[in-house]
């Protein structure tokens, strides 16, 4: 198995899901440290410079140029080392397996049903019969979200390491915890970070660059009910979740996850919980235009009022905090057009053709391309990310380190 495999699979063994449910520190989770702190001992056994560890789990280093290139911007690769805390991710058990067409059992789940990856749900597979792919056993989603993106960021400066004449600018390597949660590497130390630009090792299927993601906003609704017993209920009893349920269908069900696509943006019901007395529910709301958002907004706060108002009492609250935004609108700019044109070279040298998609989600690089450090996101090789049918396939994986190396090659020069 290749190294690159073998990091994946120490990496993913590590559980480390972040919790929206605790907002309020960083990390959002202990196990994060845990995975952070593997990510530290490889750095430093490669012999990366300025490793460091912090309190909040992150974890920095540099890399030094290659012979002729220290006078060049330091370029960044950033990555997140926390999983999606939407499925089960702890235990995690890795497997590789080979893939010899139709659909594949790769596990039982823990409802004691297979769990199947199928070219049905996912067409790709339809070129990797004869593949080794790593999956989970179908109790836990994997973690290749962001976990490929974390190995193959290893390996290529194993590659460089290995190879001292392979050409590149000074690196600065980021690996940020609560991702998954909207945290946006906004603790980042910028200026000790030293980067100009860079890229985010995140996305899908080999060949992806984003350079658009959505806007994000998160609103917490609030029910607050009246409880009595159910016998002389009557004209005073306030049902906190028969109201959050009320409010929950004033929102457009066609605006939906699972009925949008492209540039279509959602409003997702995360989570919700709830009795007679209280009742609370989790929203995203994820649009790519910042002026749809604020309509979407708009629409939350009016369906809570119309609510209050059938009531005659506020029984529904409405909290909203922007998490991230679109950022198109830093790395379209035309002194930041080299991110997307280097990226495509270095796939296209790999002998892989590269596609632009709008990301139906964000990275640390939404957040860090508005604090002044241009990120585009590229594929980390994972599919089905945040569920227990999560994939990654070897040979996109692998391929993907030389094309790590064919792009940092491509900052070895000045950049118009």
């Amino acid at each position: 198995m290749s190294s690159v495999v073998d990091r994946l699979i120490k990496y993913c063994s590590i559980p480390s899901q972040s919790d929206p449910d605790h907002l309020d520190r960083v990390p959002s989770t202990p196990s994060q440290h845990a995975m952070s702190k593997a990510i530290r001992d490889d750095l430093l056994d490669l012999g990366a410079q300025d490793v460091t560890i912090d309190e909040h789990a992150y974890v920095t280093a540099h890399w030094p140029a290659s012979p002729g290139c220290e006078h060049l911007p330091t370029l960044a690769i950033c990555c997140h080392v926390d999983t999606a805390p939407q499925s089960w991710g702890d235990p995690v058990r890795p497997q590789v397996v080979r893939y010899t067409g139709g659909e594949l059992v790769i596990g039982t789940g823990r409802n004691g049903r297979p769990v199947t990856v199928s070219p049905a749900t996912n067409p790709q597979l339809s070129h990797m019969e004869g593949w080794e792919l790593v999956t989970a056993d179908g109790t836990s989603l994997l973690g290749g979200d962001d976990k490929a993106g974390c190995a193959a960021c290893l390996e290529l400066l194993a590659h460089l390491a290995a190879d001292p004449t392979l050409p590149h600018p000074r690196l600065a390597l980021a690996f940020a915890p609560d991702e998954e949660i909207g945290h946006g590497a906004a603790l980042l130390d910028l200026e000790a970070f030293g980067a100009k630009w860079g890229y985010t090792i995140d996305g899908g299927p080999l060949g992806e660059i984003c350079y658009e993601t959505f806007n994000a906003a998160e609103a917490q609704v609030h029910a607050h009910g009246v409880s009595v017993h159910p016998g002389t209920a009557k004209d005073v009893m306030i049902n906190a979740a028969e109201a959050l349920i009320r409010y929950h269908q004033l929102l457009p069900a066609h605006e939906r996850p699972e009925h949008t696509e492209g540039y279509e943006g959602f409003y997702y019901l995360d989570r919700m919980e709830g009795s007679c007395e209280k009742a609370s529910a989790s929203y995203i709301i994820r649009d790519h235009d910042q002026t749809k958002v604020e309509a979407r907004k708009e629409v939350m706060r009016a369906a809570a009022a119309l609510i209050n108002q059938q009531y005659g009492r506020d029984v529904i609250e409405v909290e909203i905090r922007d998490q991230y935004h679109n950022l198109a609108d830093v790395v379209t700019l035309p002194e930041n057009a080299h991110l997307m044109a280097n990226a495509r070279a270095a796939f296209e040298a790999c002998g892989v053709t590269p596609f632009t998609t709008p990301m139906r989600g964000g990275t640390d690089g939404s957040q860090l391309s508005f604090r002044g450090l241009p990120c585009v996101n590229l594929s980390a090789c994972y599919y089905n990310a945040h569920g227990v049918r999560e994939f990654v396939p070897v040979p996109e994986l692998e391929t993907m380190v030389d094309v790590l190396v064919a792009l940092v090659a491509r900052y070895a020069v000045e950049q118009g």
